[in-house]
């Protein structure tokens, strides 16, 4: 099982952290369950890149990065070399902690 915290770029939101997360989840799949805004205009199936995030600790955890999805990271708003898809970041069989930042999201808002 997992413990997950959420951290926020965006002004004014709280970190979140999530125990006992069980894997085989994806991260984009967790936040929506525990009502943590995440865009996905794609429905989270490696189209887009609206589901951005940064994997602060815990990468290890997480299925590797695929040649699909560097593609679509190169097109997010600011992306960095943690950056990843939530939609592609699916929670390996194990225990540990897992810690990431959305970025601010309503720059999105016009799209």
């Amino acid at each position: 099982m997992y413990t997950i915290i959420y951290q926020f770029e965006q002004k004014g939101l709280e970190p979140v952290t999530l125990k006992d997360v069980a894997p085989d989840q994806s991260l984009l799949e967790i936040a929506l369950t525990n009502d943590i805004n995440l865009h996905h205009n794609c429905g989270g199936v490696c189209a887009c890149s609206t589901c951005h995030l940064y994997v602060d600790k815990g990468a290890e955890f997480l299925e590797e990065l695929s040649d699909k999805e560097e593609d679509f990271i190169d097109r997010a708003v600011s992306p960095r070399l943690n950056s990843r898809l939530g939609c592609q970041c699916v929670l390996q069989p194990g225990e540990g902690t897992i810690v990431v930042t959305l970025p601010d999201q309503t720059q999105f808002l016009g799209e």
